[in-house]
């Protein structure tokens, strides 16, 4: 088939179509060859290890793992931060992980925060969600 024998209105979205059909093969390669494609993270400058407990009220305790005390609640829609740890609960019930174990909440040296959960390896970069739903972890650093 010659494409420069197709009507000039039909060869716009044959070739559009071909571009995306490349682009997707192309991602689904370096996908499936397991490079990262993740960006080096910047060091840690602060460190926080963290238990999330669901309570009968429907709010969420943050506490402390090193000291058992809580630091915050997270309470009525809170909907970036419920979304973020109901990920993080579902991977571990997939593993036959329990609650109880921290996850971490990391400050890096370029003002990122990353939230990691060492008993699966998942790592959430807080800031790709925009710096209001970031800073609802950030404060979590503070607290005592």
């Amino acid at each position: 088939m010659n494409l420069l024998a197709i009507a000039p209105m039909h060869r716009l979205p044959l070739m559009v179509g071909l571009a995306l059909c490349g682009l997707v093969g192309v991602i689904a390669m370096v996908r499936s060859s397991g490079a990262s494609i993740r960006q080096p993270d910047a060091p840690t400058v602060a460190m926080r290890e963290l238990v999330f407990q669901d309570r009968p009220d429907g709010s969420v305790a943050v506490v402390d793992h090193q000291t058992g005390r809580q630091i915050d609640a997270i309470t009525g829609e809170a909907g970036f931060a419920r979304g973020a740890l109901r990920g993080f609960a579902r991977d571990r019930r997939a593993r036959g992980i329990g609650p109880d174990a921290p996850l971490q909440l990391l400050a890096r040296a370029d003002g990122r925060l990353t939230l990691f959960d060492p008993a699966t390896a998942r790592i959430v970069d807080l800031e790709s969600f925009g710096p209001k739903n970031a800073a609802v972890f950030g404060q979590m650093l503070g607290k005592n």
